[in-house]
C-alpha cells in the first residue's frame, strides 16, 4: 500500500492509497504508530483515496482514536467518502472521530 505523508503546519497527514483491508491495513498501522509515538501527536488521516475498509482498517482507526483519546485528543479524518462514512456510520464509530473537508481544516482545528 501506499502512504503519502503531508506536513500541514505542524500536523502529520496520513493519505493511505487503496482499500484499508488485510495485511494493506497492517501496513498502515504500522505507519499511523510512527506518528502516534511523538509525544504530543498531531496527525489527521485522509481518507480522499480509501474506497473502502473491512473490520481490520477499522480496526486500526479504532486503535489510533483511542490512543489520541487517551492524550485528550480526537482523530482526525479528512475527505471521507461516502462508502468509508456510511462504513463509519452503520457501525456506530462515527461519534469517535472528527470529519474535516479539507487538510487545511483539519489542520486548524488543534489550534
Amino acid at each position: 500500500m501506499k502512504i503519502e505523508m503531508q506536513e500541514v503546519g505542524t500536523v502529520a497527514v496520513l493519505s493511505p492509497q487503496g482499500a484499508l483491508a488485510d495485511e494493506d491495513a497492517t501496513q498502515f498501522a504500522d505507519a499511523l504508530m510512527v506518528h502516534l509515538n511523538h509525544p504530543n501527536p498531531r496527525v489527521a488521516i485522509s481518507l480522499q483515496n480509501v474506497p473502502y475498509m473491512d473490520s481490520q482498517g477499522l480496526d486500526v482507526l479504532i486503535t489510533a482514536a483511542d490512543e489520541l483519546m487517551d492524550q485528550g485528543n480526537r482523530l482526525k479524518l479528512v475527505a471521507v467518502g461516502s462508502t468509508c462514512r456510511e462504513i463509519l456510520e452503520l457501525t456506530g464509530l462515527s461519534s469517535r472521530f472528527q470529519f474535516f473537508e479539507d487538510s487545511s481544516s483539519a489542520a486548524r482545528s488543534f489550534i
